[in-house]
């Protein structure tokens, strides 16, 4: 869990610009983080797969992240680090148990869902939900598959619905 909390700072730092990341709980799978970027009071929740597939030699970490903003009223923001970055005019699909898989845009090493309703639409399936899978491309041709549990979600979005004051 340490090298996890680790990761989560180095990755956040540079969207924090150094900020402090409060570790808000751990979840199961899912762990629920806080900081103050200067101008807002961001809370985000993020997990590793447990199960990555694929034929590559060396992979960055991948991580399942959702973000509220309160500030901008930016919430459930849902987004991927897929470890390496997609390959262009790729589309990532976003998988939750058996549902439609949702298509993804990816900007380099990101992921993102398409819109607000899309980002809203995954929040509400991955809180019903038990699994959910990214399929995506690699610049070099490389398709992956990685499984997010879904156990501890919803405890770790309360939390930061609660770190954020959106009860």
């Amino acid at each position: 869990m340490k090298k996890y909390v680790f990761l989560m700072g180095l990755f956040m730092s540079s969207v924090a610009c150094a900020a402090e990341v409060e570790v808000l709980g751990t979840f199961d799978n899912w762990s629920a983080y806080s900081y103050d970027d200067g101008t807002d009071h961001v809370c985000y929740m993020a997990s590793q797969p447990t199960k990555s597939q694929g034929k590559y030699s060396r992979r960055d970490d991948v991580l399942l992240i959702v973000t509220h903003r309160p500030k901008e009223k930016s919430f459930d923001v849902v987004n991927v680090v897929a470890g390496y970055t997609y390959k262009s005019n790729s589309t990532p699909q976003f998988t939750i148990d058996k549902n439609k898989a949702v298509e993804l845009k990816p900007h380099e090493t990101t992921a993102w869902a398409k819109n607000s309703a899309t980002d809203a639409k995954l929040v509400a399936d991955m809180k019903k939900g038990t699994q959910a899978s990214l399929v995506g491309t690699s610049a070099r041709g490389t398709k992956t598959t990685d499984t997010f549990s879904l156990k501890g979600f919803s405890k770790a979005y309360d939390t930061i619905n609660k770190a954020c004051g959106r009860e």
